[in-house]
């Protein structure tokens, strides 16, 4: 009995030894000198000439033998991923999360792509603006975001005095120095703004997704735990290729 997730296990060693195996055929097959073979002999002119021995190349790489070889190789790689995406039209799971079915029947190629959104899906999240923890934070309908609750504050303006050091005299006019003093004028009305979110808001989305990833997770697997019917389609390919 094979299962979907043996056979995708499988399938990654078998791609890469077929690539492998083709590239190496397809370099032997460039080498003309590995293709070509001699035999040659040697008779002397007449019975007093030097005797030279033969000499001979062996032919080293047949083309034939080449293709057939590429196509026993070929044929588990196409077998091996037919079996693959045949399975794969089959092998369905619910995503499901709290007891409750979120997603019903999905298949398992679309549960691997579902997987790979929810990473970048809780990175997003994890990166959401938090208000600030050390203002107090209410949802102000009107101005469609958060809002701090009103704070006055004093204006003040700096209003020249008179410092009288001494009084004007027959002789001496009045020594005046000239001084500031801050004087409250009005008064501010503060409202802060934010579009931010509470942190609390942040965490329970991150909780969801990852309750989310874990049940996609769950269900990838047991999709993938279909068991499989072997494919037999590579022979017939290459039986027409190479006939």
């Amino acid at each position: 009995m094979t299962r979907l997730n043996q056979i995708i296990a499988v399938e990654k060693g078998v791609k890469s030894r077929s690539f492998q195996e083709l590239t190496e055929a397809h370099q032997a097959l460039q080498k003309p000198s590995l293709l070509a073979g001699i035999a040659r002999t040697y008779r002397p002119k007449d019975e007093e000439g030097e005797v030279l021995p033969p000499e001979s190349t062996r032919v080293q790489v047949k083309a034939d033998q080449i293709i057939r070889e590429t196509g026993e190789v070929l044929t588990k790689l196409f077998d091996v991923t037919a079996t693959k995406d045949w399975a794969n039209c089959r092998a369905k799971a619910d995503v499901v999360v709290d007891g409750r079915v979120i997603l019903a029947e999905v298949p398992a190629t679309y549960l691997l792509f579902v997987e790979k959104q929810l990473v970048d899906l809780h990175t997003f999240i994890k990166k959401l603006p938090v208000l600030d923890a050390s203002e107090s934070w209410n949802f102000d309908a009107s101005a469609d975001c958060w809002a701090t609750e009103p704070i006055q504050s004093v204006r003040t303006k700096k209003i020249p005095r008179n410092h009288v050091k001494a009084e004007a005299t027959e002789k001496h006019p009045a020594q005046v120095e000239v001084y500031y003093e801050d004087v409250s004028v009005g008064y501010w009305r503060t409202v802060k703004f934010s579009g931010a979110l509470p942190a609390q808001r942040v965490n329970e989305l991150l909780s969801r997704v990852e309750k989310l990833q874990q049940a996609v997770k769950f269900a990838r697997e047991e999709a993938n735990n279909l068991e499989v019917e072997d494919q037999r389609i590579g022979a017939r390919v290459f039986e027409y290729l190479f006939a």
